[in-house]
């Protein structure tokens, strides 16, 4: 059995029933072996944004706490679909089995979250400057949500967006990559069984997935009737997005590119960050936006971290995903390895010495062995994200010089530094520190937890899905005045007589 044919029996078994296309439609594809299916794509996407636009008209009559018990039933069938759920996100993006359970975990994580959240949504009472008058600030629920999400987070990205946005009493439309179709086909028919148990509340079309390629997510995008786009994806969709939402004056969430980097200092404890190093710049095979690609390391230590880093990337298992011992799957596709070697090549041609990895694995599928290059400096390649596992090594003598280095590149998604030293974590962690979305001590980039908002790149605003205050983003403040006095103040010692 080929691993797209693995993937429709899991399809089967979650109750998704997706219409095959033998001539036409969209390719599924496993990276694991290159086998591939098809998937008829969504027709009539005008009449998909109508159905939200009616669902929004009786969501939002339903009382917040009542829409978290659909999100909590929700939550609960992804508990009972995880192992299920969890190997298609293996089959379908090439993820390691672990990596799979972990995605689906952060899906249930933030499902317990939103649930807590549906009884939260708190306004303010505010004092007026009007006697005989009252003023508060509410949140209302703001209407259909956009949802256009990547590869390499085929289900995650959704859930963070969708529990939040179902609570705050948002419908919700899904573009998922054109990458990972059966995945989010998989995920909706698991959020069906928690309508289904929820009720006659939910109305139809409160959870709707678009199979399309990318002029499906354009044509939604620009859609006047969807007042919020939530994308994932590349800097150069992000900038996009943001111009096309921006032009019809909605609103866009952006999580883009991350070329994040970790600063080691003389103090740092080695073992920890060669742990931390390896973990955040070979998962996913460096198909993370949180992925280590610029390690920055004092020249006292750099040697020796260099040394034990090359040792652990020598026994690193690359293989099939769903080998017990297998740590690095494959990347998504033949392109992907074509800019893995195209970045090898310049890396050379700037200067860079290859200290371990940089080949192909014989087989089928797109596997690569993850690369550690030295890099005289921050130069173009460096500065420029390669989604792939390929680490840049760079030396530093000052540490105000090495924050200056990871800060000068225009991505800012999340950042580290190891250390020992309080000044030195506390300066990282300043104001004149780091300009990331995410900022950690002595703990890799890669991952965020469910109760912080996710970071938000330096150059596309704070306040990302899920944790904090995010909720905000997916509805609309509303600043509300009553006058319960005789008096209709028109301006200081003024008034009508009648």
């Amino acid at each position: 059995m080929t691993a797209i044919e693995e993937a429709w029996a899991i399809l089967g078994r979650l109750g998704a029933t997706p219409a095959r296309a033998d001539g036409a439609g969209l390719t599924a594809r496993s990276p694991i072996d290159g086998s591939t299916g098809r998937v008829a794509e969504t027709p009539q996407l005008d009449a998909v944004v109508a159905r939200s636009v009616a669902a929004f008209a009786d969501w939002r009559r339903v009382p917040a706490p009542r829409r978290g018990e659909l999100v909590r039933l929700f939550g609960e069938e992804l508990r009972a679909a995880k192992a299920d759920l969890a190997a298609l996100v293996t089959l379908e993006a090439g993820k390691i089995v672990s990596e799979g359970l972990g995605e689906v975990q952060e899906m249930i994580d933030v499902c317990d979250f939103a649930v807590g959240l549906s009884r939260q949504l708190h306004g303010l009472t505010l004092p007026s400057e009007r006697p005989g008058h009252h003023m508060r600030e509410t949140w209302q629920p703001l209407g259909p949500v956009l949802v256009i999400s990547a590869f390499n987070f085929p289900v995650a990205v959704w859930a963070w967006n969708a529990a939040l946005a179902l609570v705050c009493g948002d419908p919700v439309i899904w573009k998922p990559s054109e990458k990972t179709p059966l995945t989010a086909l998989a995920t909706q028919a698991v959020f069906e069984r928690a309508l289904a148990r929820f009720g006659d509340d939910a109305p139809a079309g409160l959870s709707q997935v678009v199979i399309g390629g990318r002029e499906a997510g354009e044509t939604l995008a620009a859609d006047a009737r969807i007042p919020l786009v939530s994308a994932t994806g590349s800097t150069r969709m992000g900038r996009a997005v943001a111009q096309t939402v921006a032009a019809r004056l909605g609103r866009s969430l952006l999580e883009l590119g991350g070329n994040n980097a970790m600063i080691v200092t003389p103090s740092a404890d080695l073992d920890m960050a060669v742990r931390a190093i390896a973990f955040s710049a070979v998962g996913t095979c460096g198909q993370r936006c949180t992925t280590l690609r610029r390690l920055l390391v004092h020249e006292d230590v750099a040697e020796a971290l260099i040394a034990r880093l090359k040792a652990a990337y020598e026994t690193l298992p690359v293989g099939d995903p769903r080998g017990a011992g297998t740590l690095v799957g494959p990347l998504i596709d033949a392109d992907a390895a074509e800019a893995f070697d195209r970045a090898l090549d310049q890396a050379r041609s700037e200067g860079g010495e290859l200290i371990v990895g940089g080949t192909r694995v014989a087989g089928e599928g797109a596997y690569v062995r993850p690369a550690i290059v030295r890099m005289p400096a921050q130069t173009a390649v460096v500065e420029h994200e390669t989604f792939a596992p390929i680490l840049y090594v760079l030396t530093w003598r000052d540490f105000d010089a090495a924050v200056a280095m990871q800060n000068a590149v225009p991505q800012g998604l999340s950042s580290c530094v190891f250390t020992d030293s309080v000044r030195e974590a506390e300066a990282f962690l300043s104001a004149w520190g780091s300009d990331c979305g995410i900022a950690n001590v002595n703990i890799g980039p890669s991952g965020a937890e469910i109760g912080g908002a996710f970071g938000g790149e330096k150059d596309t605003g704070g306040g990302r899905e899920s944790g904090s205050d995010a909720w905000k983003a997916y509805m609309r403040r509303q600043t509300q005045t009553v006058n319960f006095s005789r008096d209709l103040p028109l301006a200081q010692g003024v008034r009508f007589e009648v």
